[in-house]
């Protein structure tokens, strides 16, 4: 068991929402006030910390939009997790994203709209697109284990790593799209469509191999 409390380190599950908050605070000064504006000495007081505490979980400013960014694409992967076998791409995740939008509160919602802030902001902000380039580098590896249980091969096969790399870089644009179109204004790209969108992008960019059901 790991260690917490006086005389322990601090809990993983401790660690990671302290992040997390750090993260939702300085991803509210980038996009109100710009990244170059914002100072460690600013995050560490929005959140009520010391900016010492804020440098040990982060090694830079920039970095610290990461943990939000991640969450934002966290639904994808969650879906993806629990994909069963029995359905498609395209059912599962129009049922997902339902399922999500009764769900969610308002938290979520928040975290969502900072996540597409940042990956807006990440497409201008040449020192936050970094943050944004690691989270799909997460999806891209958990995405390699997800094909290849679903196509029965080993993970680190080379059919299933270029699908992974293909459906990886399919999220990220899809994201980004969407994102933009939330925060831009009207447009015919709507959230309503972002699961068979997303859906359609894996199927596509894999040349078809993953997006189908497959036999128990």
């Amino acid at each position: 068991m790991a260690a917490s409390g006086r005389g322990g380190g601090m809990s993983e599950q401790r660690r990671h929402r302290l992040r997390l908050e750090i993260s939702r605070e300085a991803s509210r000064l980038f996009w109100e006030q710009g990244v170059d504006a914002t100072s460690g000495d600013q995050i560490a007081e929005a959140v009520g910390l010391s900016t010492r505490t804020i440098w040990r979980h982060f090694r830079s400013k920039e970095s610290c939009a990461e943990p939000i960014v991640t969450q934002g694409v966290e639904w994808e992967m969650a879906a993806l997790r629990s994909w069963p076998r029995h359905l498609s791409l395209e059912e599962h995740f129009t049922a997902e994203h339902v399922r999500l939008g009764r769900e969610a509160g308002d938290g979520d919602a928040a975290d969502t709209r900072l996540a597409m802030q940042m990956i807006y902001l990440a497409d201008r902000e040449p020192s936050l697109r970094t943050a944004w380039l690691m989270a799909c580098d997460q999806v891209e590896r958990e995405l390699a284990d997800i094909i290849a249980d679903r196509l029965g091969l080993p993970a680190d096969d080379l059919d299933v790593r270029l699908h992974a790399a293909a459906a990886s870089a399919a999220l990220r644009i899809i994201n980004e799209r969407v994102g933009a179109a939330q925060l831009e204004g009207p447009g015919p790209w709507r959230s309503a469509d972002a699961a068979e969108r997303i859906a359609h992008a894996v199927r596509r960019a894999t040349g078809g191999a993953v997006g189908d059901p497959v036999a128990s």
